[in-house]
């Protein structure tokens, strides 16, 4: 893949230069702020960006408004945030981009990116056009859930589907992780669309839908 790669941080963007070089991909780009970001961006059109939140010159939340303007500049341009804390607004405001149905988002702590094999999964699902959370992410947003929660309809086995959802599990691998048969999952998911009043569409479409619920909830 041809990848653009954002982060302040020298030591950790040549490594990540290096981690992609070696398992065959390109990093068309590799830049230190979120204008230079928008601009690789826009010139490259690569196949998945990985770009820092926190980046000159506040280092408040830089990295993702650029992601957000790279999604506007380019729609459904892949984007996989960095992240050194969980910080659940970001991700929510990044997820907001998936407005017409388009995926390609993902939200990672950086301390996963050790997990190289796990790392490389979660880029080729965002380059793909999945949508994959940090399972700590997943974890703070049952944490935040409102009285008024439309989710609250949902069974605990359900909400384990929606969870592996927003991590951006297939149906099959999410039938693997709770060892139930494929035909269960996509009970449970059928159930998950209608509860949230979800209305017939793209089933790509519904599960960003859902877990956007799932997240602002």
């Amino acid at each position: 893949m041809r990848i653009v790669i954002a982060d302040d941080a020298l030591l950790l963007r040549e490594g990540l230069v290096r981690l992609l070089t070696e398992h065959g991909h390109e990093v068309v780009a590799s830049v230190a702020d979120g204008e230079a970001l928008v601009a690789a961006v826009v010139a490259h059109r690569p196949e998945v960006s990985i770009v820092d939140v926190r980046m000159p010159p506040s280092h408040t939340d830089e990295g993702l408004r650029a992601a957000v303007e790279a999604r506007r500049l380019v729609p459904r341009s892949p984007i996989l945030v960095l992240s050194q804390y969980v910080e659940v607004s970001y991700a929510d405001d990044l997820l907001d981009t998936t407005g017409g149905g388009g995926g390609g988002i993902g939200y990672l702590l950086k301390d996963r990116v050790a997990a190289i094999d796990e790392f490389l999964d979660t880029l080729d699902r965002v380059a793909a056009g999945g949508t994959v959370l940090d399972p700590e992410v997943v974890g703070q947003l049952f944490a935040r859930r409102r009285r008024d929660d439309p989710l609250r309809e949902l069974t605990p086995r359900e909400r384990e589907v929606l969870a592996l959802m927003a991590e951006g599990r297939s149906n099959t691998a999410i039938a693997k992780t709770l060892v139930v048969t494929d035909g269960a999952v996509e009970k449970h998911v059928r159930n998950i669309f209608t509860k949230l009043q979800l209305p017939p569409d793209t089933e790509q479409h519904r599960r960003v839908l859902a877990v956007l619920a799932y997240l602002r909830n």
